[in-house]
């Protein structure tokens, strides 16, 4: 025996450490070796669950449930605030923290000491001895760590979760003591373990390993008999108290000893240790046996490695591993080093550079670590990192090995812990870009793809219950963002929770409000991770983080992001890089930047606990108005001398200048996504008339249709919002865009009742520009309503009322609807004339795209009045002008004008190519009237070149959309149809 007591008779605290905390007896504590108080029972519960999770954040909730289970006091919370208080005045400062809603233990590394953790790194040590041969030292460390109980772990801890973890620390001291009594038999201590075995056997009389062992001891001691008796003891036992057998092995090993096996004998006397060998370090983690994806990546630093490892081994390798929290880094480093371990015959290295706490580890301790490993004893170990660092780079010189340096926090933590040498090599993974590492091979590791995820949640939650859920698994993977650790957790609760269907899984993630609280499962918390990145953070880029995940949008330019943490563009990009390298962003392309969406959600976690409300609505006012400024003066740009702009809400800030129209439209379409995300965001904050004058800017993009349904949610969101708060003045806006948006539609019976309401809410406000607007919109659904004396009364006070604000553009746009009133009537000559003034207008200003309504109008007009030649030439000015403005919707109403001429010109072909193309461009937007209208047109041209099918077909479908709108040409549809059969 090695002479460690192995049950001490007292404890003393070490002295010389600030804090001294145990849990495997009494729960205590000593400052600078006096005991402290540690007050009630109750209190002394929170200490230890709170130090039994080392480090992690324990919220109120769970230490309500481990102090008093389900059946909690009425003042519950304030109790537990109480002796959180308490507790931290006992402690040392920044001993216990508050965060997130609840409490931390922070144990500094070179200041405080857990006995759990303690035992915790003896045993690990004592599983490394023993690899190598040492048992003597082996058996030595397993001893100290045993010596760390004084009675019952816990001892007289009130609650439910500290019983718990009674149970399980016993079941580890006794795995312990297990594990060294195994090598007392191996070194032949078998007559000294007798005697042990025997009163355990007696405390723990189920325990079949503790019988095992005592058997083994007995036989060894010549005592067959009482070995063989040992089993008919636990063999009645079991069948007594459990109903069962003697497992396997017991049972294998009675058979041995009634064989009287020669394999079990054993040298009566302890065997000599073996005598020394190079130390060969295998501290690679198992990979996990899940492992799914990422091909490339692991065959991209394979061969990084294989260039280190070749026949000459003339370089020393190094690849950096960035990325965000829960990517998987850590999984493909450990994959890719057990894949190349072969290459490393002299061993690999392995250290966690983050611990518990969010604490680094600092390089001079794990090089003290590595050099252990690598075979120096303690007292050859230098004290100075500089002489470490030495001494690692000559123990690995000429051979070679691998080191794996997992969660690095920088590359200054790193360079010293590097092989430096040929034939050797490195891996780290980091959180941060490792730019500054000097000849590493960086690897940016993305999240999962989509197939990729959805095979690693099959893998874990069962190839069954996936397979019968795919859409929904589809949507628990693309909920998690297509994180790794995200996946693992959600499948992992699946796996634990029998009765939930993936469905119900993925409605709990749809919340994203609850989304990080759900990804969650033991140890695995995707919030702890970035939690860790997060207190990284220097204060200025902290608060950028928080700030930019409160703008709304899949992205952000540089520029915007500027206005939202309201720095210079030059410093904001400084701290936008910054967080780049932190993994904790992405730079979508140069210039924009985007985060991944639970990075989102934590940043704006952060800002919700960290920013006061002020900020975070400051942050929201100086975007909305970056946006604002900026979208006026593109829409500016696209209608000079639209006095639009003069009836919006001021702004403080400047916007982004054009040089050109298509710069400006360029920005507005790139932006578009992001621009009614925070119209619709800013509604809801109580920003209601900067949040429609926003969308009043913006409005191209509803008639794109590129964001047309995101534009009409938008503007019904900020319908509502000043509904709700009786903002007359921004619910008449809202109400005569959501008019303009049911038009571009089709659904002219919504967009009537809007601008109808519109109107009767605008005496209550004074909004001469708005009522404009809502007079020319019911114009232009009388028109299509055919409600042409209506709609001729609209427009010309919508006319009236621009002349009194001296909008020239607007009464430009009045006159080319009223041009089609006159058309409808048979007054074509007043139309054409109507048309040309509207056109003369919008030239004489500068419009381009305005400028190519009128001429759309004014090619209906002479149409009609039967001069198609001078008609086509307006309408391809106007197509082109449509299409280059992006305009879908009015690109495909021009194609369908020049199919109506090419087919009243009997060019059939023609009128059906231009009928394709306008099905085409408009695709889902503008309603089923306008689609109806191109398919009779189309079923023309097709009759006319005898594909009387196809003719049919098309007819059919426009009489189905005419039938559900209840609209009059069903029954020319009708006609055509049955002249088709009749033939």
């Amino acid at each position: 025996m090695d002479g460690v007591p192995r049950v001490p008779d007292r404890r003393e605290p070490l002295r010389g450490e600030a804090l001294r905390f145990s849990v495997l007896g009494p729960v205590r504590v000593w400052h600078d070796g006096e005991p402290l108080s540690t007050g009630s029972p109750q209190q002394r519960a929170l200490l230890a669950a709170l130090l039994l999770r080392e480090g992690r954040t324990a919220t109120a909730g769970e230490l309500i449930d481990a102090l008093w289970g389900d059946e909690p006091p009425s003042q519950a919370l304030a109790a537990v605030r109480t002796y959180a208080s308490r507790l931290r005045k006992a402690l040392s400062p920044g001993v216990l923290v508050s965060e997130s809603g609840g409490y931390a233990i922070r144990l500094s590394e070179a200041h405080s000491v857990l006995d759990l953790s303690t035992a915790r790194e003896l045993a690990a040590e004592a599983e490394k001895a023993k690899a190598t041969g040492d048992l003597r030292h082996a058996r030595a460390l397993l001893n100290r760590a045993l010596s760390l109980w004084d009675g019952e772990p816990l001892t007289g801890v009130p609650g439910p979760y500290a019983e718990k973890q009674r149970i399980r620390l016993e079941e580890w001291r006794l795995q312990l003591l297990e594990s060294r009594l195994d090598m007392d038999l191996e070194q032949g201590n078998h007559s000294e373990a007798v005697s042990e075995l025997t009163a355990l056997t007696a405390a723990h009389p189920l325990r079949e390993r503790l019988r095992e062992l005592l058997m083994l001891a007995l036989y060894r001691c010549g005592r067959q008999a009482e070995a063989l008796a040992v089993y008919a003891d636990i063999r009645r036992l079991l069948a007594d108290e459990l109903g069962v057998d003697p497992r396997p092995g017991l049972s294998a090993l009675q058979q041995r000893i009634l064989e009287a096996d020669p394999g079990l004998v054993e040298p009566s006397a302890p065997v000599a240790e073996p005598a020394a060998v190079p130390v060969l370090p295998r501290q690679l983690p198992a990979t996990v046996p899940d492992f799914t994806g990422r091909a490339s990546f692991v065959k991209d630093l394979t061969d990084v490695l294989s260039s280190a490892s070749g026949a000459e081994g003339s370089v020393m390798a190094v690849s950096a591993i960035g990325g965000i929290a829960g990517v998987g880094k850590t999984a493909l480093a450990v994959h890719v080093a057990q894949l190349a371990q072969g290459a490393y015959p002299d061993g690999q290295l392995y250290v966690n550079l983050q611990r518990v706490g969010a604490r680094p580890a600092d390089p001079e301790t794990v090089l003290g670590a590595f050099l252990r490993a690598l075979g120096t004893v303690g007292a050859a170990i230098p004290d100075s990192l500089e002489e470490r660092a030495a001494l690692y780079r000559s123990l690995l010189h000429g051979r070679r090995v691998l080191v794996l340096l997992d969660n690095a926090r920088d590359a200054a933590q790193v360079r010293p812990l590097l092989p430096g040498t040929a034939g050797c090599a490195a891996l780290v993974t980091s959180r941060a870009r490792m730019v500054d590492l000097a000849g590493a091979h960086l690897v940016d590791l993305d999240v999962m793809s989509p197939a990729e995820a959805l095979e690693l949640f099959t893998k874990i939650a069962g190839e069954e219950r996936v397979a019968a859920e795919r859409e929904a698994a589809l949507d628990v993977v693309a909920a998690c963002g297509f994180l790794p650790l995200a996946i693992r957790i959600v499948a992992s609760r699946l796996v634990a929770r029998r009765t939930w269907t993936v469905s119900v899984l993925a409605a709990k993630l749809d919340d994203e409000r609850r989304r990080l609280d759900e990804l969650r499962a033991g140890d695995m918390v995707v919030k702890a991770a970035l939690d860790v990145t997060y207190g990284q953070l220097k204060p200025a880029q902290a608060r950028a983080f928080r700030l930019l995940g409160l703008a709304p949008g899949p992205d952000i330019s540089l520029e915007a992001a500027s206005a939202v943490i309201d720095s210079p563009v030059d410093e904001a990009e400084d701290l936008l890089e910054s967080l780049v390298d932190m993994s904790l962003l992405e730079e979508a392309e140069p210039g924009r930047y985007r985060f991944h969406e639970l990075v989102r959600l934590y940043a704006r976690a952060c800002a919700e606990r960290d920013a006061p409300a002020s900020e975070r609505e400051s942050a929201l006012v100086r975007l909305l108005d970056f946006y604002l400024s900026t979208a006026a003066r593109v829409y500016t740009m696209e209608r000079p001398g639209n006095h639009l702009v003069d009836h919006l809400e001021s702004s403080s800030r400047e916007g982004l200048s054009f040089d050109t129209r298509r710069q400006a439209q360029d920005w507005l379409f790139v932006e578009g996504r992001s621009l009614l995300a925070t119209a619709r965001q800013a509604a809801t904050a109580g920003l209601r008339r900067k949040a429609v004058d926003l969308l009043l800017t913006v409005q191209d993009l509803a008639e794109s249709g590129s964001d047309f349904a995101r534009y009409q949610s938008a503007a019904t969101a900020v319908r509502d919002a000043a509904e709700a708060a009786g903002d007359a003045r921004a619910e008449v806006r809202a109400r005569a865009i959501i008019a303009r948006v049911h038009c571009l539609a089709g659904r002219f019976r919504q967009a009537d009742a809007e601008a109808c309401e519109a109107l009767r809410l605008s005496p209550s406000v004074h909004d001469p520009w708005a009522i404009g607007y809502v007079l020319h919109t019911r114009g232009v659904i009388a028109l299509h309503d055919g409600r042409h004396t209506d709609g001729e009364a609209h427009l010309r006070q919508a006319i009236a009322n621009f002349h009194a604000n001296e909008d020239e553009s607007a009464v430009a746009g009045a006159l080319c609807v009223l041009s089609r009133v006159h058309l409808a009537t048979g007054r074509t000559q007043n139309a054409v004339e109507l048309a040309q003034q509207g056109m003369e207008i919008y030239d004489r200003l500068g419009h381009t795209l305005a400028g190519a309504h009128a001429r759309y109008a004014l090619g209906l007009a002479l149409a009609g009045s039967g001069s198609p030649y001078d008609a086509m030439p307006l309408l391809e000015e106007a197509l082109e002008t449509f299409r280059g403005g992006r305009q879908r919707l009015w690109e495909g109403m021009t194609l369908l004008r020049i199919a109506e001429i090419h087919l009243a010109r009997s060019a059939p072909a023609e009128a059906a190519h231009k009928a394709e193309l306008s099905l085409s461009v408009m695709g889902g937007i503008g309603g089923d009237k306008r689609r109806a209208d191109t398919l009779t047109l189309l079923g023309r041209a097709l009759s006319a070149l005898d594909l009387s099918d196809r003719a049919t077909a098309c007819w059919r479908d426009a009489l189905s959309l005419y039938e559900d709108l209840g609209s009059p040409e069903a029954e020319t549809v009708r006609t055509l149809l049955s002249r088709r059969y009749a033939a």
